[in-house]
């Protein structure tokens, strides 16, 4: 029996993987500008607020990326955070980002 019974469930498990790689995609765009940041020298670096934001970008992006997975049934997350190579600010960070609500 596999676990795709319903010929329906094809083109839905095709968006989810879809899906999941934006995810992986959003992810390793966050934690590269963030190690961009961090290697383009202090003249450039800016403030602390600049970097402070791209390590709140990755948290969000790494926290969207694990709940994806989850609920996928992909429960490994050390493998995700070997994988991206997450520094541990960013673990610590891992959370969804506050957004405003428009009125």
């Amino acid at each position: 029996m596999t676990r795709f019974d319903n010929p329906l469930d094809v083109p839905l498990a095709a968006e989810a993987c879809a899906s999941l790689a934006q995810g992986g995609r959003r992810l390793r765009k966050a934690l590269d500008a963030l190690q961009r940041f961090d290697t383009a020298g202090t003249a450039t670096r800016g403030s602390g607020a600049e970097r402070a934001a791209l390590v709140a970008e990755a948290g969000d992006a790494l926290w969207c990326y694990v709940v994806h997975r989850e609920i996928l049934g992909l429960l490994d997350v050390e493998h995700i955070l070997r994988e991206y190579q997450v520094p541990a600010e960013v673990r610590k960070s891992m959370a969804p980002r506050r957004r405003s609500v428009a009125s």
